[in-house]
């Protein structure tokens, strides 16, 4: 980030979006075909939460676009098979519905890989219905392989850096899917950015502005499961259907690179046999966003148990634990995870000004040297506006503080006493 754009952001309390409804009528995102710098995405792409497409150039060099895929564009059966052979991998039946998704179950890549061969030799069928390996944690399963790398755009990952400091989880994946799996209407997990590049074949993308996915609620108030079904039709099932705008279609090529935004809904099909490469991410950009979906979660698991309310002294405490069944995570560890994004900013920025690296966590050097201390600037600009929003919920004030490593008023006071203390002691904060 350069000074211009941190200038430009640093000191918003809340992030200013422009309106969606260019997107209305619209049937074109941006196509970015020539280099261009990470300030200028950051300002045109990640503050405004405006899709883009990166053109096939910015994965030409990965080896996996080279290693898993025929000379033909098809997925490289052969190849993929020496690699993964008896890995344990979880896949979706796109046939069959289970509450708003696909059921899955894990099977060991070589037999998914023998489904797909005799898929594709029976013309695209199979009496097992249409089967997607979706969701494989591959990178944390094979940290050494090393095929692919991540555009330095989506480099700013609090996500994913919070789940590799408690080496627990990830959110990286790996698709594979023949001619016609898709993945049915929805919003990415607490309403983070994703980034999706097609290794091999073809998608088609069905995007929504937020706010249209209110439209296509039935008169429960859940979500459709098809966007394209012939069900939003019918009124009595659909009230607002005719309300919603027309999806942003997109059709994805071999090698090219999506931007989903927060909040954008979206529904997905696979055109031809293909594999892809998915994050889920967030960062001080859309940080907000996922702090208003923690609260909209909580504000349902309230109304659905508000009867009991009155009879439970830990009811509040409760509501917690459902919110954190129902979406993974609740307010405690949100506060966690704020804790430790804050934490190696402002190692990185001590280690700027001192010189002294010694209590640096060395894994995230590369990145945030990249991203540089303007970007870590800005990142604690966003954590401490957040943390003055959780210090002044009524929600958060009644749980139990005790289990916090740091206490919030604490964090939130080192944090000014880091840029404080490194204002003037290097170019960050020199005009």
């Amino acid at each position: 980030m350069d000074r211009e754009a941190y200038r430009n952001c640093c000191s918003l309390v809340k992030i200013p979006r422009q309106s969606y409804e260019q997107f209305w009528s619209s049937h074109f995102v941006d196509y970015i075909d020539k280099e261009i710098s990470y300030s200028k995405f950051f300002k045109k792409y990640l503050l405004p939460n405006h899709p883009c497409m990166f053109s096939r150039k910015f994965t030409e060099d990965w080896k996996c676009r080279k290693q898993w895929v025929t000379e033909e564009g098809k997925p490289n059966f052969q190849k993929l098979l020496q690699e993964f052979d008896e890995t344990p991998v979880p896949v979706a039946n796109c046939n069959a519905k289970e509450y708003n998704a696909n059921p899955k179950q894990v099977m060991p890549f070589k037999e998914f890989i023998h489904y797909w061969k005799e898929y594709i030799q029976n013309g695209h069928s199979s009496p097992k219905g249409c089967l997607y390996l979706k969701d494989w944690h591959m990178s944390r399963d094979f940290p050494e392989h090393n095929v692919y790398v991540t555009p330095v755009f989506f480099s700013s990952d609090w996500l994913n850096e919070y789940w590799d400091t408690l080496e627990v989880d990830d959110y990286r994946f790996v698709y594979m899917g023949p001619k016609g799996s898709w993945t049915p209407f929805h919003a990415d997990v607490f309403r983070s950015y994703s980034w999706s590049a097609n290794i091999c074949g073809r998608k088609k993308w069905l995007l929504y502005p937020p706010g249209q996915e209110e439209f296509l609620r039935d008169s429960h108030g859940n979500l459709t499961y098809d966007v394209t079904s012939a069900e939003l039709r019918d009124r009595g099932l659909f009230p607002h259907s005719e309300e919603a705008c027309q999806p942003l279609e997109i059709i994805q090529e071999a090698g090219e690179i999506i931007f989903v935004p927060s909040g954008w809904h979206h529904q997905v099909y696979n055109l031809e046999d293909t594999i892809s490469i998915n994050h889920n991410w967030l960062n001080g950009c859309n940080i907000d966003i996922m702090w208003q979906f923690l609260q909209n979660e909580l504000s349902s698991v309230q109304k659905e148990i508000n009867e009991w309310r009155n009879t439970m002294d830990s009811w509040h405490q409760h509501c917690q634990v459902i919110m954190k069944a129902c979406s993974g995570i609740d307010y405690g560890e949100f506060a966690s995870f704020l804790k430790i994004i804050a934490d190696n900013r402002m190692a990185f920025l001590n280690t700027c000004s001192s010189g002294d690296s010694s209590d640096y966590p060395r894994h995230l050097s590369d990145i945030l040297t990249t991203l540089g201390p303007y970007h870590a600037a800005f990142d604690l600009q966003r954590v401490a506006t957040i943390l003055e929003c959780l210090l002044c919920n009524e929600d958060f004030k009644r749980l139990d503080h005790s289990a916090l490593t740091l206490q919030p008023e604490t964090m939130l006071q080192q944090i000014r006493d880091t840029i404080q203390s490194t204002r003037g002691q290097h170019l960050l904060y020199q005009e």
